[in-house]
This record gives C-alpha cells, structure tokens and sequence, in this order.
C-alpha cells in the first residue's frame, strides 16, 4: 500500500428510518399541485321538494285569504280582519287536519271570545284584572264548548284595549272567522284534500 495515499472514506449506511424518509413520495399536504374542483351539491331529495311546494302553497293560500278580505272589506266598507286571524290562517291553511282549526272552532272561539270582550267592556270598563279575566273566560268557555281555538284567546284584549262597539262582534270577528272559513274550504278543496275534517 502506498504510504501516501488517502484512505477512501465512504458514507455511512443509512438507518431504516433514514432510508424509508428518502424513499417516501411528498406528502399529499405539502404538495403544490391546486386541487380539483368542488364536487356539485346533491340534489334535494323528492319529499324535500315536495314539502317545500306544499308550504309555498299553503303561504300563498293564506297571502290571498288576507288579500281578498281587505280588498273586499275596503269595497265593501265591512271590516273583515282582525291581528288574530293572522294565527287563524296558521291553522287553516297550514294545519287543516287539527280540530283547533275547525270552522266550529275558528267561527265559535272567535265569537264567544270577542263577545267575553265585550261584555266586560261595557259592563266593568278596561282594567287589568278585567284583561286578565276575559282570557281566563275566553279559555274556559271555549273549552267547555269545544270550541278552542287558540288565536281567539287574544280577542278580549283587542276589544277591551281597543275600546270596541258592540258591531265589533258582526265584524270583524264573525264575519271575518266566516270568511277565513270559506277561503280555507276553497283552497283545500281546489288542491284536492279534505276539509274541514268535520263542519260542527
């Protein structure tokens, strides 16, 4: 051996670690490459679809109720709606099958209510506790007489803060529960279901 040559170094051998690091493609993180485009957004399934076009119709039912009672109410001069029958139409139009929304209902909770109203007005005038007594009557007798319907149990307090006459009880409030009634009927009737599910 030649005293002057250089011993020949040579690298060390890698670990396992080490070899499988070298060897490994990038990660899928780190890389560059701008991903692909968004998959599209599944379709609504068909009874999504068919809800939402029930609701639309039910909500359009209503919007014509409230139409057609003002305009013939401004035509007419006869008051035909009152904030209550807003609830009503929650009922008749969207929840037919209830027996809250019944024509017995709608049309004798609205009167017997209005009429509790009244009748404290002009007997004991506006007071907090007559307030509080015509919607525990208005509850009460309505029960008794299968007539409840919930957005009759606002009645006594439109009529006594409101300070209503007597006519009040022609209409709005029975006239007007007639006329949601029979927009009800219409619009069920035209979209082919059933109601009322029964009259009285």
């Amino acid at each position: 051996m030649n005293p002057h040559s250089h011993p020949v170094r040579t690298a060390p051998p890698h670990s396992h670690a080490e070899s499988a690091r070298l060897e490994a493609p990038p990660s899928p993180a780190l890389s560059s490459v701008e991903p692909g485009p968004h998959p599209a957004a599944a379709p609504l399934p068909q009874a999504a679809w068919s809800r939402h076009l029930t609701l639309a119709l039910q909500a359009g039912g209503a919007f014509l109720a409230v139409l057609f009672a003002l305009l013939l109410g401004g035509w007419s001069g006869l008051p035909l709606l009152m904030a209550p029958f807003g609830a009503s139409c929650v009922l008749a139009f969207a929840l037919p099958d209830s027996p809250l929304a019944q024509p017995r209902s709608i049309v004798g909770g609205h009167a017997l209510s209005t009429a509790i109203g009244l009748l404290l007005l002009h007997t004991a005038g506006f007071h907090p506790w007559s307030a509080a007594l015509g919607v525990a009557l208005a509850i009460f007798l309505m029960g008794l007489t299968r007539t409840l319907h919930p957005p009759a149990g606002a009645d006594p307090l439109l009529v006594l803060i409101g300070g209503a006459s007597w006519s009040f009880l022609w209409t709005p409030a029975v006239l007007g529960a007639l006329w949601i009634t029979a927009a009800a009927w219409a619009f069920h009737r035209t979209a082919g279901r059933r109601y009322p599910q029964r009259w009285w």
